[in-house]
């Protein structure tokens, strides 16, 4: 089974999370933020955290807004999708599978991008979308080549 996809960024600011979830309506889900290190760039400089530790949900349009109008600086990420008004939080791909999570988004020491997610169709668009942004080594993750433990960047 196709578990979803992983690839590397490069690691500089930019506009990577609004390309990374380009297939995804992103303003569909309610989004729970887990302990990550991202800054919004500001004037060129890195400035205010892009995702404020004292919130740790975000409405998906909000979300789009940030990532749409800041460029930012990712050091960490941990992003995970419901439904509006079905947030929980799932911290293994067993947890996720009979969950309402529909995608979990993780981003790892600046480059490293690991995205799982339910929908079949949806998995194959990222990996197109990764391509097309010129991501690279980009890979499906599957029951047989995934070796993450946990569904977290700590």
């Amino acid at each position: 089974m196709t578990r979803g996809v992983s690839f590397e960024i490069p690691n500089n600011y930019g506009n990577y999370l609004k390309g990374i979830l380009k297939p995804i309506d992103i303003a569909a889900f309610d989004w729970q933020i887990g302990s990550g290190e991202s800054y919004a760039v500001i004037w060129g400089r890195v400035d205010k955290e892009l995702f404020p530790s004292e919130k740790n949900i975000i409405e998906g349009s909000e979300l789009k807004n940030r990532i749409e109008t800041n460029k930012h600086y990712l050091v960490s990420v941990d992003l995970q999708a419901y439904r509006h008004n079905e947030v929980g939080r799932v911290e293994t791909f067993e947890d996720f599978i009979v969950s309402n999570c529909q995608l979990v988004l993780l981003v790892v020491d600046t480059i490293y991008v690991t995205i799982y997610c339910k929908n079949q169709d949806t998995i194959q668009l990222l990996i197109n979308n990764a391509r097309a942004c010129g991501f690279e080594d980009i890979e499906y993750i599957t029951d047989e080549n995934d070796g993450r433990t946990r569904l977290s960047v700590w």
